[in-house]
């Protein structure tokens, strides 16, 4: 291995154990406790190292939410590879996304402004194949004697996921009526939704 590329893996690896670090911070303490001093103490680094690789706090929410999107996408996938069926396929997408909502807690609420003051950050997400697209596409798929618009594609994503990210922003500042009760709550508004794409 060159020189270039040691030195390249050695920045990419200070910039995972920065991303790390911060991670552990908000798991342990919540996301107002971050701080570029409490991830250098962690890393054992001065602060200074650390705007090396990020400009600033923000920057690093940003790279946090992009790997959460990241991830979210590839479970969101993964949930549609598992059948065939499109109805199937669409209840399958969205409790991988209940499912990465707990599994990924602090991410997930970075992404969506849970409990938290980071809102906005998908609009900087760099996927190309984002878990929005994934589900949209199957929705359109499911209208597809319709001919449905984007428009019409689009409300009918967002009527999903209003609610069930209203389902899992109640859960996250626990609100929640019990994992039996969600899951119903969960498959009956799937199901109901569903019915009305070819309704």
């Amino acid at each position: 291995m060159g020189s270039k590329e040691r030195i390249q893996r050695l920045k990419d690896d200070n910039r995972n154990k920065i991303l790390d670090a911060s991670l552990q911070i908000v798991k342990e303490e919540g996301w107002q406790a971050l701080s570029m001093r409490k991830i250098a103490d962690i890393i054992e680094y001065t602060a200074p190292m650390i705007y090396e690789y990020f400009a600033n706090k923000e920057a690093i929410l940003t790279e946090l939410a992009n790997q959460g999107y990241l991830l979210l996408a590839k479970k969101v996938k993964n949930a549609k590879d598992e059948t065939t069926d499109l109805e199937k396929q669409l209840e399958a997408m969205w409790f991988s996304y209940w499912d990465f909502a707990f599994e990924e807690r602090e991410l997930y609420q970075l992404m969506f402004g849970v409990g938290t003051a980071c809102c906005g950050l998908e609009k900087t997400y760099t996927c190309v194949e984002s878990h929005g697209k994934i589900i949209s596409d199957v929705i359109r798929e499911v209208m597809k004697d319709q001919q449905p618009s984007e428009e019409l594609v689009c409300r009918k994503y967002f009527t999903y996921w209003s609610v069930i990210h209203g389902l899992i922003s109640i859960n996250l500042v626990n609100q929640g009526n019990g994992d039996v009760t969600n899951q119903q709550v969960l498959k009956d508004a799937i199901y109901g939704i569903t019915r009305s794409l070819t309704g």
